[in-house]
């Protein structure tokens, strides 16, 4: 369903038991941006050591709904829910044990479609989740909008590589991390996910976006380095060209909206490519005016360039 279709948007927030979902749905609702003069449902399915207040929730014009049993969470239980309450939005704490994509596939009542699907991660135990239930993680994000990381320690926690392990299951997801505090804390600060200090800097596919950014924005962190990076040929109009461009396609705010990036790449066997192929590049970086360009930017000097199998996922993201 599109979203212009949607009468009544279910915001589906789920995560692991103890990974703060019920925390994050009492503060959301709190929240000006979220009041509105139409009925909440808030069904719960999981109960955890955090509880709602259904006083309190009266407040913000919400009716709240506990579900145990999976097999009570039906197409009907919901056309029922529907029926009694009116909402104009549903918030649906689930449980990812009952499977998230059984959710997406299941029919909702008339005019209810998902609008948002939010994960919440508690940090600490992430590694283990990941490492002993893998398959169930990977369904809970692999549709977010948004995965919220809490109770995060930079200093003694791999949060880098926690990005990536969402990132490789769905590239386009906002990935965020607060603090115990929570306080959302920037993991990168003033650097990047991949290392700047190697030889060669080694930039992962679902990273491409933020190299291209970095690179254009922080020509210092590059110059005279070299990176290495997998892309897809596009060639000059002229067969003879000794340079091409390694890139890949770019999501710039919507699926409609795409366009190729990438930066020219001189190689004396850049003739001998073929655009569209998959290759390896890896390259010495120089700055100079380019007629492409129009102005000085960053041009690689191609050191080698291997053959390479495409991506999981084509389409580049810039977070």
């Amino acid at each position: 369903m599109d979203e212009d279709e949607i009468r009544v948007p279910v915001f589906l927030i789920t995560g692991f038991l103890e990974s703060g979902k019920t925390t994050f749905l009492n503060g959301t609702l709190r929240q000006d941006y979220f009041q509105m003069d139409d009925t909440t449902l808030l069904i719960n399915c999981e109960e955890g050591e955090c509880e709602y207040d259904e006083k309190d929730l009266k407040k913000y014009r919400t009716e709240f709904v506990q579900v145990g049993d999976q097999e009570e969470f039906t197409t009907e239980y919901l056309r029922k829910l529907d029926k009694k309450y009116r909402p104009g939005r549903v918030l649906l704490e689930y449980n990812p044990l009952w499977g998230v994509s059984r959710f997406e596939q299941m029919e909702l009542p008339e005019g209810w479609g998902i609008l948002q699907e939010i994960v919440t991660v508690d940090t600490s135990t992430f590694q283990v989740y990941m490492n002993n239930m893998k398959s169930l993680f990977v369904d809970m994000t692999r549709n977010a909008e948004l995965v919220i990381f809490n109770r995060a320690d930079p200093e003694n926690q791999p949060l880098a590589n926690f990005r990536r392990s969402i990132k490789v299951t769905n590239p386009a997801c906002q990935v965020m991390f607060e603090d115990k505090d929570g306080t959302i804390t920037d993991i990168f600060e003033d650097t990047v996910p991949y290392d700047l200090d190697a030889d060669p800097i080694t930039i992962d596919d679902v990273d491409f976006g933020i190299f291209f950014v970095d690179m254009r924005d922080n020509p210092e962190r590059y110059r005279g380095k070299q990176v290495r990076f997998k892309g897809r040929v596009l060639k000059s109009r002229h067969e003879d060209a000794k340079f091409f461009v390694p890139g890949r396609q770019a999501m710039t705010c919507c699926a409609e909206d795409t366009q190729f990036i990438g930066y020219i790449c001189e190689s004396a066997f850049a003739p001998k490519l073929k655009t569209g192929n998959w290759v390896e590049v890896t390259a010495d970086v120089d700055w100079k005016y380019e007629d492409a360009y129009g102005e000085e930017g960053p041009v690689l000097i191609a050191r080698s360039i291997k053959a390479a199998q495409a991506p999981d996922v084509d389409m580049v993201y810039f977070t």
